[in-house]
């Protein structure tokens, strides 16, 4: 390995340099939690008392698995109160908090939060996205499920 130099402090240096950042984004992003919470009783999707069955039955459905204590799921809130009230009667939104529901996290294979799953209205799974999702981009998926 000629030219090559190995310094064994390398990975010590990567894993501090890491270290350091996550504590610095940790740091900065934690004073703005607040900021995306939604008020009591205001904004907040409601998260019903027992296990939601998903899909609608004869309705595209969006189901979006969250928790409150997510930053960008509480960022999916507004997203998902608009697309719910434009897509209403047309096709279905659900919100399930896999802390409150950890069986249907578990039934649903869901790996992060926040993950949004599409059903047609055959009830098959259709598509699969993981992470905050901005309302054009839910809509148009939304739409094209309509349009089939």
């Amino acid at each position: 390995m000629a030219g090559q130099v190995i310094n064994e402090r390398s990975p010590l240096l990567f894993t501090g340099v890491a270290l350091a950042a996550l504590l610095f984004l940790a740091v900065f992003f934690a004073p703005l939690a607040p900021a995306f919470a939604a008020p009591a009783g205001q904004g907040a999707i409601p998260v019903p008392a027992k296990a939601v069955t998903v899909p609608v039955k004869g309705m595209v459905t969006v189901v979006d698995l969250g928790a409150e204590s997510c930053i960008p799921c509480r960022m999916m809130v507004p997203v998902l109160e608009d697309v719910r009230s434009a897509y209403k009667g047309r096709a279905a939104v659900v919100f399930i908090d896999v802390r409150e529901h950890q069986d249907q996290a578990t039934s649903l294979r869901i790996r992060a939060i926040p993950t949004q799953i599409f059903y047609d209205k055959k009830g098959r799974e259709v598509a699969r996205h993981e992470g905050f999702m901005d309302k054009q981009t839910l809509s148009s998926k939304i739409d094209a499920l309509l349009k089939k």
